[in-house]
């Protein structure tokens, strides 16, 4: 994915976004290149990643239903009553479908980046802390912590954003993606096993 690309992609994202979502975006895809750097991964799929992550979030979420269940995608029974949820899955399949990306590591981070899963790649993992630890979010727990982490060992970055995700979605299965709590297992027996 070349420049132009990714300067036509961020064109497109700016006028199917809101101003803070874009903004975010920015973030993610400059954050995902920073860690690409820092983690030796090629620097333009993270970013294309990175930029491409939300690009399902802005669509209603009524439409976000309509179009899982007409491209076939697997719907949970929680993401059909909270379809806000479907964002990541319908974002992988619209890369694909509406902007071409056919590369399958960049389609799984943009898959991956909210619930992740056991055994993620390196691209995956650098989307996935790059979204939770970009420089205009401020509400997170351990922040500035987790930011710091991120640099040091990716892994264990991975282990404790899940951890405050779990820590602050709660225990009750009906607002908890069970694939977070599979990835959260997963990496704290894989790092403190």
């Amino acid at each position: 994915m070349d420049a132009i690309c990714i300067k036509d992609l961020k064109k497109d994202l700016k006028r199917e976004m809101d101003d803070s979502r874009y903004e975010h975006t920015l973030g993610v895809m400059y954050t995902s290149a920073a860690l690409a750097m820092r983690y030796e991964y090629d620097m333009e799929r993270a970013m294309l990643a990175g930029l491409m992550h939300d690009c399902a979030k802005c669509i209603p979420n009524a439409k976000k239903l309509k179009l899982a269940e007409k491209n076939g995608l697997e719907i949970t029974e929680l993401e059909r009553n909270n379809p806000f949820m479907l964002h990541a899955k319908v974002g992988a399949m619209l890369a694909k479908v509406k902007y071409d990306i056919d590369d399958e590591e960049v389609l799984g981070a943009i898959r991956w980046h909210t619930t992740g899963k056991p055994n993620m790649n390196l691209l995956e993992k650098i989307v996935y802390v790059a979204d939770y630890i970009e420089p205009r979010r401020d509400k997170a727990p351990n922040l500035k912590e987790i930011r710091k982490l991120a640099f040091m060992d990716l892994d264990l970055a991975l282990l404790k954003i899940l951890e405050d995700t779990l820590g602050y979605l709660g225990d009750s299965p009906e607002e908890v993606d069970s694939m977070t709590r599979e990835t959260y297992e997963y990496y704290k027996a894989q790092i403190k096993g």
